[in-house]
């Protein structure tokens, strides 16, 4: 790892920390050359991933593009970055448990929604507007109804 202040690649680790939930490890350290201190965070990363699309096209998986889609539909919604890398994380494991190399976009619109949907209802309402291309206010009130019903 090199150091973010001067670049030197001898960097050593003073303290490593299992994340509450299980999916990250924090890492402290400093630099052995200018002693400078710092974090890094050590996550699961998804690999060999290929997104099947509606017209069949396929294209990796990136997770800036989720992390982008998720945010748009939690704008102007209160919630804590920590919150959000946990959202992040519990849709990834989802989509890990499809145990396969290549999965279809309604799949991974389908786990986003079950897991927006615990996470803020708004946004998950925002999602599925646009996940499910609603006709008309009846399909969009069918939502709504199904939503409420379930508190």
């Amino acid at each position: 790892m090199y150091c973010p202040v001067c670049n030197d690649k001898e960097t050593r680790v003073l303290d490593t920390r299992l994340s509450q939930d299980g999916t990250s490890i924090r890492r402290r350290r400093q630099c052995d050359h200018c002693e400078y201190r710092f974090s890094t965070l050590e996550e699961i990363e998804l690999l060999n991933m290929t997104i099947v699309k509606r017209d069949g096209s396929r294209e990796i998986y990136n997770r800036e593009k989720l992390e982008r889609g998720l945010r748009r539909a939690l704008e102007k919604r209160p919630f804590i970055a920590a919150d959000f890398r946990r959202l992040v994380q519990s849709i990834e494991r989802d989509l890990q448990r499809i145990d396969s190399t290549e999965i279809r976009s309604q799949s991974i619109g389908e786990v986003v929604m079950g897991n927006l949907k615990t996470f803020d209802k708004v946004a998950y309402i925002r999602f599925a507007s646009v996940y499910r291309s609603f006709e008309d206010v009846d399909l969009f009130q069918a939502e709504l109804d199904g939503l409420s019903s379930k508190k």
